[in-house]
């Protein structure tokens, strides 16, 4: 899937910055080593467990890059299931849970069109805005979640242009979800220094 993309805030250019595919564009966040700093490390898992139901509870990270967001639920005990097109970063992945000794399935897919499952929370961070059809894709997480299930999208709206706006994100939610729930990370801890931009989580 190719698609017509900035270049992406703080992440090396890899290539022709103005046309990417999702596997560079999950290559890119290989060069940014956001999750080795203990702080942001610490951050993020704070952060996302407090937008989990409590464990044990199944968990789809679509995206998964490299594997960094699940590994870190699957060590706080949750059923973990990440999903990516690039079976480069599946493999990198895959490492990355046995070197941390926690077991998640991977599997191979397209977020915009996920493999079957029913999950009790669906978990992206900053892919939506990268959907050719965005509304869509919601509409295909949603379908994933069991009765009670919870949306997380992290997004943002950055410097360059790139991105979506946390008004822009949550109306793509509520055209599918009856609430919907902004929340600032705007926490410097998040992203190893002070930000500027516009960036968020919708909990739905």
């Amino acid at each position: 899937m190719h698609r017509i993309l900035p270049d992406f805030p703080g992440i090396p250019a890899l290539g022709d910055p103005l046309v990417i595919t999702r596997s560079d564009l999950c290559a890119r966040f290989v060069c940014c080593a956001w999750l080795r700093d203990p702080v942001v490390r610490v951050a993020w898992r704070e952060l996302l467990l407090s937008l989990m139901p409590e464990t044990p509870a199944s968990v789809v990270d679509l995206g998964c890059g490299t594997g960094s967001l699940a590994v870190l639920l699957a060590e706080a005990g949750y059923e973990v299931c990440g999903v990516d097109l690039s079976r480069r970063m599946l493999a990198l992945a895959e490492d990355k849970a046995a070197a941390a000794e926690v077991r998640v399935e991977f599997r191979h897919g397209d977020v915009a069109d996920p493999p079957a499952g029913a999950y009790d929370v669906v978990l992206r961070r900053h892919v939506l805005w990268a959907m050719p059809d965005p509304a869509a894709a919601v509409a295909r997480w949603v379908g994933l979640l069991r009765p009670g299930g919870r949306l997380v999208l992290i997004e943002g709206r950055w410097s360059t242009g790139a991105g979506l706006t946390a008004a822009e994100c949550e109306a793509l939610v509520r055209g599918h979800r009856r609430e919907a729930h902004v929340k600032k990370l705007d926490d410097p801890a998040l992203w190893g220094a002070e930000i500027e931009d516009e960036r968020y989580v919708v909990v739905s």
